[in-house]
């Protein structure tokens, strides 16, 4: 199977040599086509920095990030920016919708930006926004949505570019329980029946026990790894506590 996304003994350092900040300390893993892979840690464990540096917003100080065979640790200015905008999807706590495009508008942005035809963006959008959930909303403003409508639009929006890689940060942080629980549902439908690779950075274990595997980082390292296979999403979630006791400090700083 393809690889998607490939960390070859990243590090990212803070600071100078007097009062030098290891955020990242030599993580490699691999992240094949139509995985879900989450990564937990602790506050203050580097998992942010590590998205952050594989979703191009920062630089890492040492080793290679290939994204569908792409190393972006050379990639600079337009390039860069053409990479992130049609290689990349991004779904963020605070949605970061445009509160005077309705849900539709904000889904078929970037369609518009690439100049894809108005016939192929209609179909498009009306495909994603009924795999999410979302038509009756489509005509609706932001301010008009619930939280979770917000997520799953701002996810349709990440989806709807067919990106390699969707990368998201937190995405239930502001959900209510129920709204969490339906957007996770629906990035099992993205993952399941439109094969999209997701990699999402979380504290929660809930959130996490959707995803096929888990990677554990703990002082910017590499601390475990957890692979679903065979077990149910119940089983899978006590096996993430279990080695989210083991991470040290209180449960709740993590979960």
């Amino acid at each position: 199977m393809q690889h998607i996304l490939e960390v070859q003994q990243i590090e990212k350092y803070y600071g100078n040599k007097s009062n030098l900040t290891r955020a990242i300390d030599n993580i490699s893993f691999e992240v094949d086509e139509g995985e879900f892979v989450g990564i937990m840690g602790a506050s203050g464990s580097g998992k942010t920095t590590l998205l952050n540096c594989i979703s191009t917003i920062d630089r890492v100080t040492a080793g290679h990030i290939r994204i569908n065979g792409e190393d972006i640790t050379k990639l600079k200015g337009g390039k860069l920016n053409q990479f992130r905008r049609e290689e990349l999807g991004f779904i963020f706590q605070d949605f970061n919708l445009l509160d005077t495009l309705t849900a539709y508008e904000n889904i078929a942005l970037a369609l518009t930006i690439q100049k894809i035809s108005p016939i192929e963006i209609d179909n498009r959008v009306k495909d994603i926004a009924a795999k999410l959930d979302i038509v009756d909303v489509l005509n609706k403003y932001p301010y008009q949505l619930s939280g979770g409508q917000k997520q799953r639009t701002a996810s349709a929006r990440a989806i709807i570019t067919n990106p390699k890689l969707i990368l998201a940060d937190e995405p239930t942080g502001a959900l209510d329980s129920k709204a969490a629980r339906h957007l996770l549902e629906s990035f099992e439908t993205l993952n399941q029946t439109m094969n999209a690779t997701i990699l999402m950075v979380t504290h929660d274990a809930f959130t996490a026990s959707y995803a096929d595997r888990i990677l554990f980082i703990k002082d910017g390292q590499m601390f475990n790894e957890l692979i679903k296979g065979g077990d149910t999403r119940k089983e899978f979630f006590e096996k993430i506590i279990e080695v989210v006791s083991l991470l040290g400090g209180e449960l709740n700083d993590v979960i």
